[in-house]
């Protein structure tokens, strides 16, 4: 049952179109703070005939949701599909790695083909092959035909996020962009948290004899109405100058990327074989070609799949190294909590998956609550955010400590409160100070590399917190596991707290 749990996941109103506008001019309007000149190439001009209105945030929020839930949703349904289908705890964790390894790799490419064929285009895209996916992961009639549907899905999900964000950033200016943005924040972590419990509530209700299948065929309406939604009310945007795909820097960052997240995914449940180890040696090696043929390309006046002009962005390049720690530290949180609590204290899917509710109504009100924050105090809200977060997660240290294996979901209320509310005051704002500087015209590679970098960390806190709180638990029993694990991420909590110090206190 341990190995099932290894692997949680790693993670306008109708008018005219918006149009890039074909002669430039001196000053753009997307509101953004100005850029840095290595990174900003040509202004790009927006000449709406609507921006993006209430209808259409809320429409690709529901396409940054879709993604997000299903990282987590088929955790609950693992040892439900194993009896269904004769799995076993190998091809269960492909269900799980092969969509994230997909989506991961592809989030940044996804990125980059918005910005030449249209975001809108692509989300459509993305979604209507979501909905797809999903069906098709729903009707599976193997665990084989179960993975390489995931597998497919995960691509959908990398070619329709990258455009929420790439969207907002060239429609919206100002105040509306920084409500969005928090909103967005806002989705993110509800999106996470609603995950597991969606998925302990469909299992549970076994609608019309569904069982585990009804949390992917549940996407297929949601989808349709997305994609009814996004042809009314989401504006066509995408680059002034398009540039063709960058083949090489595409495989090599797929490369890099699965030699370091699937021996860390699959490793400890496969007993460590040769070629985890062989892979991770490989990584660095497969990440320096990666940088190497991106360089070469910028040099020779080409566009790579990743600028390394983008990183001349000082808000980009701190706020990254901020998001890394932080993705970590969710990750690891939502996976040792969803062990913990099921197999530790004995609860029921839906009961654990409710104890995660203060946290997304706290995440969600400090969400909300940023915007004007930051009006006032700037970036010091993340440092803020980080020290209530300590707080919280040093009174789950507490509470796990003093009252194990007694412990209820009402004692463990303030501690995970906490943790959501400095969770929500610092997601929201990171996620502003990333993009804050990046030009409209690279909207969509600067939202890829973004989520590209926070769902592998997330996947990396799958990894290395579950790694760790699983070994311990042999040795020294669950309870102390959890708290030993739990002091190890109020580190992480720290240390993002200490890298905010470093952020510009201003936030465009």
């Amino acid at each position: 049952m341990k190995t099932l749990w290894y692997q949680v996941a790693r993670c306008a109103i109708v008018g005219g179109v918006s149009r890039i506008s074909a002669s430039p001019r001196k000053t753009p309007t997307t509101g953004s703070a100005p850029s840095a000149p290595s990174a900003a190439g040509p202004s790009v001009v927006h000449d709406h005939g609507s921006v993006l209105g209430a209808l259409g945030l809320f429409t690709v929020l529901l396409g940054a949701a879709l993604p997000l839930i299903d990282f987590f949703i088929v955790n609950v349904a693992l040892p439900t599909i194993d009896r269904d289908l004769a799995a076993g705890p190998a091809l269960l964790e492909l269900v799980v790695a092969g969509y994230g390894l997909a989506y991961a790799v592809l989030l940044v490419l996804g990125g980059r083909l918005g910005d030449t064929f249209g975001r809108r285009r692509l989300f459509l895209v993305g979604m209507a092959a979501f909905g797809l996916t999903s069906l098709a992961c729903g009707l599976a009639p193997s665990a084989w035909a179960l993975v390489g549907a995931r597998v497919a899905q995960g691509a959908a999900a990398a070619l329709m996020l990258p455009q929420v964000l790439a969207t907002i950033q060239s429609t919206t200016a100002g105040p509306r962009r920084a409500k969005a943005l928090s909103l967005y924040g806002a989705t993110a972590g509800l999106a996470m948290v609603a995950g597991q419990i969606l998925g302990g509530v469909l299992v549970a209700a076994d609608i019309a004899g569904s069982g585990w299948r009804a949390i992917f065929l549940v996407n297929v309406p949601v989808a349709l109405v997305g994609l009814f939604l996004a042809l009314r009310s989401v504006p066509e945007t995408r680059s002034q100058e398009p540039a063709p795909v960058d083949v090489p820097g595409t495989l090599l960052l797929a490369v890099s990327l699965v030699t370091l997240l699937a021996p860390l995914t699959e490793g400890r449940a496969a007993g460590w074989p040769l070629w985890t180890w062989v892979s991770l040696a490989a990584f660095p090696v497969a990440a320096y070609a990666f940088l190497w043929v991106e360089r070469r390309a910028d040099r020779a006046g080409r566009t790579p799949l990743v600028p390394p002009s983008l990183f001349a962005l000082v808000t980009l390049r701190r706020g990254l190294a901020l998001l890394v720690p932080f993705g970590i530290n969710f990750g690891g949180f939502m996976f040792v909590n969803a062990v913990a609590l099921q197999q530790g204290l004995r609860m029921g899917a839906i009961t654990a998956g409710m104890a995660l509710v203060p946290m997304a109504l706290a995440f969600f009100a400090a969400s909300l609550a940023g915007p004007r924050l930051i009006r006032r105090y700037g970036s010091l809200v993340v440092t803020a955010g980080a020290v209530i977060q300590a707080v919280g997660v040093a009174l789950l240290v507490f509470t796990v400590w003093h009252g194990w294996p007694a412990v209820t979901t009402l004692d463990l209320l303030p501690g995970v409160a906490l943790a959501g509310l400095g969770q929500g005051f610092q997601l929201p704002v990171i996620i502003r100070i990333v993009l804050s500087d990046i030009p409209a015209e690279r909207a969509g590679v600067g939202g890829g590399v973004m989520v590209t970098a926070q769902q592998s960390a997330m996947a990396l806190g799958v990894a290395t917190m579950g790694s760790l709180f699983l070994s311990l638990t042999t040795s020294m029993g669950m309870g102390d596991a959890l708290t030993v694990t739990l002091l190890v991420q109020l580190g992480l909590v720290a240390l993002t707290g200490l890298l905010s110090l470093r952020l510009p206190r201003a936030i465009g």
